[in-house]
């Protein structure tokens, strides 16, 4: 096997408290235990290490987007062969633009939980603060900056109430066993 050729990047878009960072951290864990070198580009930590406040509008978001993908490629450089990325990626055109960037590597995920559910978890305050009009724009809750379903994701992962962590944390690293670390195992 030539482990130099082992790369994927799975790209977990969802809204916030979707779940997107409690799976990704349960995927690496796991990854990590067969031997494999995983690291997670986590949206918000890339974001605040920029110098410029960046907002969430279109552009900014782009230009995040944009930058964690690049990430992704100096991580392969450096013998890196899973990069996990949660992050919000609202948009399906900068979505479109990242897998362009980063294909054949490009795995996208999309977390998926219903309003009622992120309300009821709310693990950030984001909602509670929305609804109490402290914070505005919050992407795929307020109108200014909505968010957009991935139109062919690789996955849907749902996350709602009615479903245990347990499932989601199962379906999910049944995709990556069988489209992921099975494809490394034939190199």
């Amino acid at each position: 096997m030539n482990k130099a050729n082992n790369f994927a990047i799975l790209w977990l878009t969802g809204m916030s408290g979707s779940g997107k960072s409690t799976l990704s951290i349960h995927l690496k864990k796991i990854c990590e235990l067969d031997g494999y070198q995983v690291e997670i580009l986590d949206g918000d930590s890339v974001r605040e290490s920029d110098k410029k406040k960046l907002g969430f509008g279109y552009d900014d978001v782009l230009f995040n987007n944009k930058r964690i993908a690049e990430y992704c490629l100096l991580l392969k450089n450096k013998g890196v062969e899973i990069v996990i990325v949660p992050v919000i990626s609202p948009y399906e055109s900068i979505r479109k633009k990242v897998k362009e960037m980063l294909d054949p590597f490009f795995h996208l995920i999309y977390i998926k939980a219903d309003i009622d559910t992120l309300k009821k978890r709310d693990t950030k305050g984001l909602y509670l603060a929305a609804d109490k009009k402290e914070i505005t724009g919050l992407i795929g809750y307020s109108k200014i900056n909505p968010y957009e379903e991935p139109s062919e994701p690789s996955i849907i992962i749902e996350t709602n109430s009615n479903i245990s962590l347990s499932q989601s944390k199962k379906k999910l690293f049944e995709y990556v066993r069988k489209n992921v670390l099975t494809s490394f195992l034939q190199i």
